[in-house]
């Protein structure tokens, strides 16, 4: 006699595996998180390419060409004419996007830039990851008056609008540049951006691990670990840290988009990287009065912005999705 149980469909079965296992195979199946994911990754090597173009077309990011001339489809052109507009993309190895305003090859100063804006955005997040992950951590931990000292300072921290606390910031270290105890660093340093960046930006990772970190406290492994003798820093670390990773790694691909952006703006209002070192905010701010007669200037590094904040904040998604541990991962079918 049939039973009356029907058996469960091969799609309703549950995931099994490690954690790491499942969350490849779903970010595995998002085609558009991956696709701009490799754009990102395509943007980073052509950044560290920069020397090996700029040795292609014979010029360096800050060398000007005012008076030099170029041969274009068999014409010669200047490359600054005598009313300062310059030459545009000539598609060829010398001034392949144009020129600027001083004669500088604009393909060169965008790869150049490219480098100075990638090393601040994922330095800058990496500095906020690790001051974030411990003040949160041990607020989180610990309560009382620890959790109120630091609590409060990252709500003075949040209570100002972050580019204008980062352009308060950046014009007066830029000035006097920052000297604490034998560490001194001068006022046109990349390092300057980068630690404003980075401090400005703790409060928005802190706050979620110490929410979480209050949740997991509570947690009978937690309880376990005591049990057994350990203290407050093998649990914050052996315990509780490892828990928090899938939530650094979301975080921390937003954070480097986030202080990209950030960098360009700070650049753009003469707070970040100071000329004549190259960055795309610096190359925003120089093609911005001449967007009538030469919108390459601001087209060519606005779009480099575009696409690697996009693809960031995609890819993010992408790996925040695939973590996510109530997603569901249909079955492959061979």
């Amino acid at each position: 006699m049939a039973s009356g149980v029907q058996p469960r469909s091969h799609a309703a079965l549950p995931e099994v595996g490690r954690p790491a296992g499942l969350a490849l195979r779903r970010l595995r199946r998002n085609r558009t998180a991956l696709g701009f994911g490799a754009l990102f990754v395509a943007l980073v090597a052509l950044a560290l390419a920069a020397p090996l173009w700029a040795h292609i077309a014979g010029t360096t990011p800050s060398k000007n060409h005012l008076s030099d001339t170029v041969v274009v489809d068999g014409r010669t052109e200047q490359v600054v004419t005598f009313d300062g507009v310059p030459i545009a993309p000539t598609w060829q190895k010398k001034f392949f996007l144009g020129a600027d305003t001083n004669g500088r090859d604009v393909a060169v100063r965008l790869l150049y830039g490219a480098r100075n804006s990638l090393f601040i955005g994922i330095a800058a997040a990496l500095i906020t990851t690790v001051l974030a992950v411990l003040l949160g951590t041990l607020a989180g931990y610990f309560r009382g008056w620890t959790d109120a000292v630091i609590s409060r300072s990252l709500d003075v921290l949040w209570a100002f609008p972050v580019l204008l606390l980062g352009v308060a910031l950046g014009v007066s270290l830029a000035l006097g540049g920052l000297k604490v105890g034998p560490l001194e660093i001068s006022g046109d340093s990349k390092w300057i951006p980068t630690m404003i960046i980075a401090v400005v930006s703790v409060v928005y990772l802190a706050r979620p691990i110490r929410g979480q970190v209050l949740s997991l406290r509570e947690k009978e492994f937690v309880e376990a670990a005591r049990a057994q003798g350990a203290g407050p820093l093998r649990i914050m670390f052996g315990e509780l840290l490892p828990n928090l990773v899938s939530t650094i790694l979301v975080f921390f691909a937003l954070l480097v988009a986030n202080a990209i952006l950030l960098e360009a703006a700070l650049s753009f209002l003469g707070a970040g990287v100071q000329p004549p070192e190259p960055s795309w905010g610096t190359m925003l701010a120089e093609g911005i009065t001449l967007l009538a007669t030469s919108p390459h200037l601001t087209i060519v590094p606005g779009l480099m912005l575009v696409l690697t904040v996009l693809s960031l904040n995609i890819f993010g998604d992408g790996v925040r999705d695939a973590l996510d541990p109530r997603g569901k991962v249909r079955p492959e079918h061979g």
